[in-house]
């Protein structure tokens, strides 16, 4: 009974014994598998958290390199905008002083006035001058080279301007008529105009453009016609003045005829200049309706009264011709003070008043 206790004992203590040598051998085994998975993952979370730095610092560096590309292209802009004002305002200011000066000066005061700048911009040294003058000349010339070929050029476009405006603004000849015949030397130079001196042309809306004849017109041009050389002067278009003459002279008392191409435009009207007649101002006159305002040479004016064809009675134009005939008849040296005796008086009526009294001395 005793020996089968122990034996029972014995063999319970010898599997006891050994369960424990496995479990320790298990144990310690145990640890040493999860060794490496142990050490990747923390490789892993090294990586990731290295990862992650670069990223970090990769997207630092990606939003550090947008912002600095972002400044250089705000100083660029800043630069282009003010190159861009700074062209800007010296090309106002380069405009300004051009109207200026082509307001208060003339082509050649200008000239005048810019000589020195424009010829320092050939400034020239000496040969043997030392090195740092001769460079100094070359910076002080270059500097000096765009003003002196700006003023160059704004002197010759301004040239060319004026002739162009010349060649509208003035008579198209210095001569208007030809030379009168030596025999004909003595002979008055008769002007007159058209527009409500001979005729008067008038637009309705039922006829349109008309034009009437001033009473007496042919019998003041046909007699007047055997003492004066008779000008048609006229500031109307010569497709207009042409044919007007062509039928208001038939019997060709008028000699010659000039429209507006032959008058001086000033300040927006074209007036008649007597100086570009080729004719002795001393026997030019000049008989108008718009005697005064219409011509540059008063002393040689001879007023009308203008004419409309509402008045069928005028009878002014045969009221002149006494005048006329008796400046022709007598022929003085210089009809420009005779003219001036009758300034301010209606001159027919004053001549016969002249005529009476002298006669009854």
């Amino acid at each position: 009974m005793s020996s089968g206790i122990i034996r029972s004992r014995i063999v319970s203590f010898v599997s006891k014994r050994h369960r424990r040598l496995l479990s320790s051998d298990a144990v310690s085994g145990a640890p040493k598998e999860p060794l490496a998975p142990s050490f990747a993952t923390s490789t892993a979370s090294a990586s990731a958290s290295a990862s992650s730095n670069t990223t970090t610092n990769g997207t630092a560096a990606s939003n550090a390199s947008p912002s600095a590309s972002e400044a250089n292209a705000t100083s660029s802009n800043k630069g282009l905008r003010f190159l861009k004002y700074g062209i800007i305002g010296g090309v106002t200011a380069a405009t300004a002083y051009a109207g200026y000066a082509s307001y208060a000066y003339t082509s050649e005061e200008i000239e005048e006035k810019t000589r020195a700048l424009r010829s320092s911009a050939n400034f020239t040294v000496p040969e043997d001058a030392p090195a740092v003058e001769k460079i100094q000349a070359l910076l002080y010339s270059a500097s000096m080279t765009v003003p002196a070929k700006a003023i160059e050029l704004y002197l010759d476009l301004r040239r060319l301007v004026e002739e162009q405006v010349q060649s509208f603004s003035e008579p198209y000849s210095e001569k208007l008529l030809p030379d009168l015949h030596p025999a004909e030397r003595h002979v008055f130079t008769l002007v007159l105009d058209l527009q409500e001196t001979l005729i008067h042309y008038d637009w309705t809306r039922e006829k349109g453009w008309q034009t009437f004849k001033r009473p007496g017109v042919d019998a003041f041009l046909e007699h007047l016609a055997q003492f004066y050389e008779i000008v048609i002067y006229s500031d109307e278009q010569s497709m207009f003045v042409d044919p007007v003459v062509e039928r208001l002279d038939p019997k060709h008392c008028i000699r010659y005829r000039l429209s507006k191409g032959a008058t001086m435009y000033q300040n927006g009207k074209h007036y008649r200049d007597l100086s570009k007649l080729n004719r002795d101002p001393a026997k030019v006159l000049y008989l108008s309706g718009h005697a005064l305002e219409g011509c540059l040479q008063h002393e040689n004016c001879v007023p009308i009264k203008p004419w409309k064809q509402s008045d069928a009675n005028d009878t002014a134009l045969l009221d002149f011709i006494p005048f006329l005939e008796f400046v022709a008849r007598t022929s003085p040296s210089d009809i420009r003070p005779v003219l001036a005796s009758y300034q301010g008086c209606e001159i027919p009526t004053e001549f016969v008043r002249r005529s009476k009294d002298y006669q009854s001395k």
